[in-house]
C-alpha cells in the first residue's frame, strides 16, 4: 500500500522532533530585523514589568502598514523628535508610579537607607532585578554601573531616593534597546561563516509572536541556560507558552493587524444617517470579531476557514441594537448563534467588516470588495487613476441608478474602470444588503438588492454563499500563512524561502488548518530564526564583537 502524504509528513515531523533527519527545507532566512514597538507591544510589556495598575497615559506615533501589516511597517519605523518627547512623558509618568507610595514596597526589592539621599546597594538591586526585563537579556557590568551612578546622583541633588530611582528607569524605558526590538546575531557553530539569532533574540522573537509581549521568567531562564538553541528545549518552551491562556493575547494582535483594526482609530459615521452607531458600537465591533475568532481558533481549536462561514459569536448590549437582535445581558457580553437563514455568517458578515469597509454615509461595494481580496486573499488591487469621475457611483439620489449595482454597473462602462471593479464589486455586491454601519436591509431607494456575484468563475448569491466562496478559494490559506510568518518576522518572506513556505502551507493544511498548530510549525523550525549572510558587520549583542546599529530617529 502507497503512504499517505498526511502519514509521510507525520513520520518526517516525528523523526525531526527526535533529532532523526530534517523536518523542514533549507531556508535562506532574511536580514537581522530592528522592529519598533507596537502600541500594544509597549502596554503590554509595561503591564509584564509592573503590574496592570500601572498607567500608561500619552501619545504614540502610527505605524505604516506594509506588505499588509503594521509589524512590517514597524521594521521601517523612526521615532521623530516629537515621538520621542511622547516616549519621554510616558517613561517618566510610568517611573513616577513604580516608586509612588503605592508601588514601590512591591516593585522595589529594597528599602533605602535614607529615603532622602542616595543609596547605591539598593539602587544597584533594584536595576540588576529589572534591569534584565527591560532590555530582554543580560544587563552588562558597565551599563549596571552607569544606572546605579545615575540615579545616585539625582538623589543627592534632589534629596530624595526614590525620584533617583525614577529618574534611571524612566532613562531605561527611552533607550533604543527597550523601544525597539532587534535581532542580535552571533557566529553559528553549526555552519561556520555565517550567523545566527542569539538566545535572547530567539527568546523576544518567539514571545512577541505567541503572547505579543516580553519573554516571562521561564522563557528567560530557558535562554539563559541555552535551551533555546536545542531542539528539545525549544519545543518544550513552545508547547508551555502554547497552552498558557497568553496565546489567545497573541493571536487577537495578529488579527487585528491583520484586519487593520487601527483604522477604526479614525472611522466617522454620519450620526443623523446612523444615530445607532456610537462610540460604544465601534468598540464592541473589533471585540466581537476577535472573541469569535479566539473561540473558534484557541478554545475550540477550529478550521481556519470556518471563519468565513461560522454562525456562531458573541454579542454586547449596543451590537444588538445595531443587528436588531435581543440580547440577555445588555451590559455584557453573551453566546450568540445567527439562524441558517439568517444572512449574517462569518466575519465578513460582523459591524467590524462591514462597517469599516465602507464610506461615513453610505456602503461600498468597492471598499468591501477590496479588502477581501487583499485582506484575506492577499491579491493587491490597483490603485485608481487619478483622474476617475467617481459622482455617479456616489449619486446615492440618482431616479436612474437607484441601487449600487447599478451605479457601479454604469462606472464600469469605463474601460480605466472596468479592469479593477471586475475583480472586486461581484464580492463586495454580495454584501450590499448591509448599509454603511453594518445594519440589514433588503432595499436602497425602494428598489430591490441583488446580492448575486461571481468570483473566479464561480456563481453565488448572498453573503453565506460568498463565504463559503472564501472558504474554499485555495489562496484564502495561502494568504493566511504568508500573513503570519511576515508578522512573525518582521519582513515579507524572502526569494529564498519559497520551499519553506510551500512546506508551511502543506503542513497547514494537514493539521486541519489549526493556527496553534502553524504557529507550533513556525516557532518550533529552524527557518523562524535563520539570518542570511548579508556583507558588513552583523548585529551582534551589545558588548561583542560587532553590534547592531542604534535604530534610525532613536535616541538614548
Amino acid at each position: 500500500m502507497v503512504p499517505s502524504f498526511r502519514h509521510c509528513l507525520a513520520v518526517v515531523a516525528a523523526l525531526a522532533l527526535f533529532g532523526c533527519g530534517p523536518s523542514e527545507p533549507g531556508s535562506s532566512g532574511g536580514p537581522p530585523q530592528v522592529r519598533r514597538l507596537t502600541e500594544e507591544q509597549y502596554r503590554n510589556t509595561i503591564a509584564d514589568l509592573f503590574g496592570r495598575d500601572i498607567k500608561v497615559a500619552g501619545h504614540f506615533d502610527p505605524l505604516n502598514r506594509t506588505d499588509g501589516l503594521l509589524e512590517i511597517g514597524a521594521a521601517r519605523a523612526a521615532i521623530t523628535s516629537s515621538a520621542f518627547e511622547q516616549y519621554d512623558l510616558i517613561a517618566r509618568q510610568i517611573a513616577a508610579q513604580v516608586v509612588d507610595e503605592d508601588h514601590r514596597d512591591v516593585l522595589v526589592p529594597c528599602s533605602p537607607a535614607s529615603p532622602t539621599g542616595a543609596d547605591a546597594a539598593c539602587a544597584r538591586a533594584f536595576f540588576a532585578r529589572i534591569g534584565p526585563q527591560i532590555y530582554r537579556r543580560p544587563l552588562e557590568a558597565k551599563t549596571l554601573d552607569r544606572l546605579v551612578e545615575v540615579s545616585c546622583g539625582a538623589a543627592s541633588s534632589v534629596h530624595d531616593f526614590y525620584a533617583g530611582l525614577a529618574f534611571g528607569l524612566a532613562g531605561m524605558l527611552e533607550t533604543p534597546e527597550f523601544l525597539f526590538l532587534a535581532d542580535y546575531t552571533e557566529p553559528d557553530p553549526d555552519h561556520p561563516g555565517q550567523r545566527r539569532l542569539d538566545v535572547w533574540s530567539r527568546a523576544s522573537r518567539l514571545s512577541f509572536l505567541l503572547w505579543n509581549s516580553m519573554p516571562d521568567a521561564a522563557l528567560m531562564q530557558a535562554a539563559q541556560d541555552g535551551e533555546l538553541n536545542s531542539r528539545r528545549g525549544l519545543r518544550r518552551q513552545v508547547e508551555r507558552m502554547l497552552d498558557s491562556p497568553r496565546l489567545a493575547q497573541g493571536v487577537r494582535a495578529f488579527f487585528a493587524d491583520m484586519l487593520g483594526f487601527d483604522t477604526f482609530d479614525t472611522l466617522a459615521k454620519d450620526p443623523i444617517i446612523y444615530p445607532a452607531f456610537v462610540q460604544q458600537v465601534t468598540d464592541d465591533a473589533q471585540e466581537q470579531t476577535l472573541r469569535t475568532i479566539t473561540e473558534l481558533l484557541i478554545a475550540k481549536k477550529g478550521d481556519y476557514r470556518d471563519l468565513f462561514t461560522t454562525r456562531e459569536t458573541v454579542i454586547s448590549g449596543s451590537l444588538g441594537l445595531v443587528y436588531d437582535v435581543p440580547v440577555a445581558k445588555p451590559d455584557g457580553w453573551v453566546p450568540y448563534s445567527f439562524a441558517v437563514d439568517d444572512p449574517r455568517a462569518g466575519i465578513i458578515t460582523q459591524l467590524s467588516f462591514v462597517a469599516l469597509h465602507s464610506h461615513p454615509g453610505r456602503s461600498s461595494a468597492t471598499l468591501r470588495g477590496k479588502a477581501v481580496r487583499e485582506i484575506f486573499l492577499c491579491q493587491k488591487v490597483p490603485d485608481p487613476p487619478g483622474n476617475v469621475n467617481f459622482s455617479l457611483v456616489q449619486d446615492t439620489k440618482n431616479p436612474n441608478y437607484k441601487t449600487a449595482r447599478q451605479r457601479l454597473t454604469a462606472h464600469r462602462s469605463a474601460p480605466t474602470c472596468a479592469g479593477c471593479h471586475k475583480i472586486m464589486d461581484p464580492m463586495g455586491l454580495a454584501l450590499e444588503n448591509f448599509d454603511g454601519a453594518g445594519q440589514y436591509r433588503t432595499t436602497e431607494n425602494d428598489t430591490p438588492i441583488d446580492a448575486s456575484g461571481e468570483v473566479d468563475g464561480i456563481k453565488f448569491t448572498g453573503t453565506a454563499e460568498l463565504g463559503k466562496v472564501v472558504h474554499d478559494n485555495p489562496a484564502t490559506t495561502s494568504c493566511l500563512v504568508n500573513r503570519l510568518y511576515g508578522y512573525a518576522v518582521g519582513r515579507p518572506p524572502a526569494a529564498g524561502e519559497k520551499d519553506w513556505m510551500k512546506y508551511l502551507q502543506a503542513g497547514f493544511a494537514e493539521n486541519g488548518y489549526r493556527i496553534p498548530d502553524l504557529l507550533r510549525l513556525i516557532a518550533t523550525s529552524d527557518a523562524f530564526y535563520a539570518i542570511a549572510p548579508a556583507p558588513g558587520p552583523a548585529p551582534a549583542a551589545p558588548g561583542r564583537s560587532a553590534s547592531a546599529p542604534p535604530p534610525t530617529g532613536a535616541r538614548s
